[in-house]
């Protein structure tokens, strides 16, 4: 087969399913796809090879388990191999033992291989395929694909890979955070991780790169090929992990073909099960790059409890101590597992760590101040880790079509670049794909990869780009300056949310009217309630309940005829009326008494002097509090001045409630006024429009 893409060397593989249909489901396709793939991929791989290992398969047979493996690895000159005389052609020799024979094939492969296989759980697959008398078919299709290394490089078949787990997921259904990253996406990651280093140039220069969401390991591919582009002795080790067998499959199956000897990607879960936690010597594991594109709005409801319990056994010393984002969405949780990995600053020039991550759009702006995701952009924000954040193009990622933002971090930004936070403006940098793929009708092309890094390294406020967009009354296509780069202080998304009280301002009055509201309050009801089974003690209770609620009813009789129904303003010289009536008739009201009955004698009133409470202070009215957003830019006494304080004089701030929140409202910045059109214009197009009308109304009519 002559593939010229990747997408259609992909095609070509999934057009195998068609023999698969009617025993398997569209949504079990990969399942068959993806590791025969894979092995087809070893096969080729290994055929120059083949017969040098079954030579040394035999004269090394009394050798130690490692020694014979070492030896098979120099004969097969990768890092994994097959002692089987089997290939993909020799296995159709024989059609009616092929499924002991492919699986005997698989057995034979290097342990490493045989890990992969298992992942993919493909013997399962081999025997239902022999069952339905298909199995035999399928290898035949793919002992026809050359897959071989001088047809298809490293870097393509990669593609391939992530082109095969796209359409596999497309007919699975799979939710809009399960999916992989765009490569341009990740070469514009890498592109702003990298390229303002000063060290990429020098000789043997090892850097490590970790993602610990890695699924087939595209931007540990991406990051590597920038490495080797800029520098052909650059020495990239990779680091990866993933929770999902089939992705981790590939993965390392990529890892191996391209013999990456000082690649590790692990299986597991980052959060529960981190296998970057502390190296060989008990010292933690650090990285000098690390991307990720977590999934988004995945919930973390299994990881909970392990995650709260790091929190509160480690704090800040742990990965979890600054905060914990809603249980619908763990993508900041990734960010912090990242950030406690970064190493410490050893010098102006050397040690720290640079970070890139795919975002949503929740994580800028998501959570109250004093919530989880507040406080955990508030502790990034506060040691001036973020350096950028760059807002995409929609319609950019396959399985979904919502906004997505990069964000840049490091704990060595430039001088220039302390105590600063750019944002970048990359929605309109797009060109139309031809053909959609998914949700993805748009690409980011290399020149505007390269600008928008041109953008971010000259770290300008206010440049400007000639965008073209399309006039929302014409429709026509228009171009004009936009701002497509800001500069912030750091504080700058940092706000107080402070709590503004007023007093409380009551009138009392022993009427009749208000009276009579007491035998609906809850608290003076409920005395002449049991909680006692049938019988005598409960008569008895409620009896007594009875008549102390007769009793109540008498005091304010008294309180009634002793004030004369005037209303009083001043509630200690009511409350001490009160109590004067009720020891008139030997009787003590319960605070939970004495409180509903202050509740329906009392009403607001505006003009009434404040209510003191204990600490002689006034007293706040619940009903009439209301919170304001103070940035942390501007004093609280002048906001209050100015903003609070001539509308209402008698406010002031409870300062024991107030918080710190850090949001960052990336559109608001970013938003350009569209003036209304001129009234004559909308005028005239309505009655064009309603010449129009009656037009057609004549035709219909006549």
């Amino acid at each position: 087969m002559n593939a010229q893409t990747h997408s259609e060397l992909a095609n070509f593989i999934w057009s195998i399913c068609n023999l698969l249909r009617g025993p398997y489901k569209r949504n079990e396709y990969r399942k068959v796809i993806l590791p025969l793939t894979v092995l087809r991929r070893f096969d080729c791989v290994l055929a120059d090879t083949k017969d040098d290992v079954l030579a040394a398969t035999g004269r090394h047979a009394g050798q130690t388990e490692n020694v014979r493996h070492q030896l098979l690895t120099v004969a097969a000159q990768r890092s994994f191999y097959n002692t089987s005389p089997f290939d993909f052609a020799r296995l159709l020799d024989d059609p009616n033992q092929i499924a002991a024979n492919l699986n005997a094939y698989v057995g034979a492969y290097s342990p490493n291989v045989r890990d992969v296989m298992e992942r993919f759980d493909f013997g399962t697959q081999i025997d239902r395929m022999d069952e339905k008398d298909l199995l035999f078919q399928v290898v035949q299709r793919f002992a026809s694909l050359d897959l071989s290394p001088e047809r298809v490089d490293n870097v393509q078949m990669g593609y391939v890979f992530e082109e095969l787990i796209r359409i596999g997921a497309e007919q699975s259904n799979e939710e809009a955070g399960e999916h992989f990253t765009p490569r341009e996406v990740i070469r514009l990651m890498v592109s702003l991780l990298l390229s303002p280093e000063p060290d990429l140039g020098k000789a043997h220069v090892v850097k490590t790169i970790y993602d610990p969401a890695c699924g087939t390991g595209g931007m540990l591919t991406v990051a590597e090929r920038f490495l080797r582009d800029h520098n052909a002795e650059a020495r990239p080790h990779l680091f990866g992990q993933d929770i999902n067998d089939e992705s981790w499959a590939v993965c390392q199956a990529d890892m191996l073909i391209k013999s990456d000897e000082k690649a590790r990607v692990m299986l597991g879960d980052s959060f529960t099960d981190d296998h970057f936690r502390l190296r060989h010597d008990d010292t933690p594991w650090t990285f000098d790059y690390m991307l990720a594109n977590p999934p988004f709005g995945v919930e973390w409801k299994q990881q909970k409890q392990a995650v709260e319990r790091e929190r509160d056994t480690f704090g800040l010393a742990g990965r979890f101590g600054a905060g914990l984002p809603r249980i619908n969405d763990g993508s900041l949780l990734f960010l912090q597992h990242m950030l406690s990995k970064m190493q410490p600053v050893a010098a102006e020039d050397s040690g720290g760590s640079r970070i890139a991550i795919v975002f949503n759009g929740s994580p800028l702006f998501t959570g109250d101040a004093g919530s989880g995701e507040s406080d955990i952009r508030r502790w990034i924000i506060e040691n001036d880790w973020l350096e950028a954040i760059v807002a995409l193009p929609d319609q950019l990622f396959y399985n979904t079509g919502i906004s997505t933002y990069i964000w840049v971090l490091t704990n060595r930004k430039e001088a220039h670049r302390c105590g600063k936070v750019q944002l970048i403006d990359a929605r309109e940098f797009y060109v139309k794909m031809r053909r959609n793929l998914g949700n993805k009708r748009n690409e980011l092309s290399a020149d505007q990869i390269a600008d928008l890094t041109r953008i971010h390294g000259s770290f300008e406020d206010g440049e400007t780009r000639d965008i073209t967009d399309e006039d929302p009354v014409t429709h026509e296509p228009r171009t004009r300056p936009r701002v497509v780069s800001k500069v912030f202080n750091n504080d700058d998304f940092g706000y107080r949310k402070i709590t503004v009280e007023r007093p409380l301002r009551l009138n009392f009055a022993a009427v009749p009217e208000r009276i009579a509201r007491l035998e609906d309050e809850k608290a003076f009801a409920n005395l002449a309630k049991s909680k006692k089974q049938a019988g005598a003690a409960h008569d008895a209770e409620v009896a007594n309940g009875q008549a102390r609620q007769q009793a109540i009813r008498d005091a304010l009789a008294t309180l009634a005829e002793t004030t004369g129904g005037a209303v009083l303003t001043d509630r200690d010289v009511f409350i001490a009326r009160l109590r004067a009536a009720a020891e008139a008739h030997r009787l003590k009201l319960t605070a939970p008494e004495r409180k509903a009955v202050l509740s329906v004698l009392g009403e607001r009133d505006p003009d009434a002097p404040p209510c003191e409470g204990p600490d002689g202070h006034p007293e706040p009215d619940t009903s009439l509090r209301d919170t304001e957003t103070v940035p942390l830019s501007e004093d609280i006494d002048a906001y209050m001045d100015s903003e609070v304080l001539p509308h209402v004089p008698d406010a002031w701030v409870d300062d024991a409630k107030t918080k710190i929140g850090y949001e960052i409202p990336f559109n608001r910045h970013f938003y350009v006024y569209e003036p209304p059109r001129p009234l004559d214009e909308i005028e005239a197009d309505l009655r064009t429009l309603e010449t129009e009308i009656a037009q057609l109304l004549v035709e219909v009519t006549t």
